[in-house]
């Protein structure tokens, strides 16, 4: 990643979470531009740059995403197959960052090319090891 701010794409619906993961990478001391997408059709035009996410220059494609399972409309697995089914974003780089810790959610997400796995509430020591795993 350059020097410049890292842009991540967070998929998540609790405006808690997203608040706690902002914090934790602030602590972290990661340089990032953080764009939201509260379900998982945001998600899919955000990463299709569809409607109001069409400017990149505004909405750039993430350097790599942190995904709740959990979400409104898609869950996060559909998100995932979604992603992985698409030519120019099916590499990116996905971190989980969800409240299950079931050992069945975690094998699915691997076998749908998760970075890593991570139960909430984030950490800065998470951030940190989720930014060396997509490097």
């Amino acid at each position: 990643m350059s020097a410049s701010k890292t842009p991540i794409l967070l998929i998540e619906d609790d405006e808690n979470d997203i608040f706690f993961l902002e914090r934790a990478l602030e602590k972290s001391g990661i340089s990032f531009s953080l764009h939201t997408a509260v379900t998982g059709q945001e998600a899919l035009d955000y990463l299709g740059g569809v409607g109001k996410f069409s400017d990149r220059s505004q909405h750039p494609l993430p350097s790599f995403i942190f995904l709740d399972l959990k979400l409104p409309q898609l869950t996060g697995f559909d998100m995932l197959a979604w992603i992985r089914a698409r030519d120019a974003i099916k590499d990116l780089p996905v971190v989980v960052l969800t409240s299950s810790g079931e050992d069945r959610d975690r094998q699915k997400a691997r076998e749908l090319g998760v970075k890593g796995y991570f139960v909430k509430p984030p950490t800065p020591e998470m951030m940190l090891e989720a930014l060396q795993l997509c490097k």
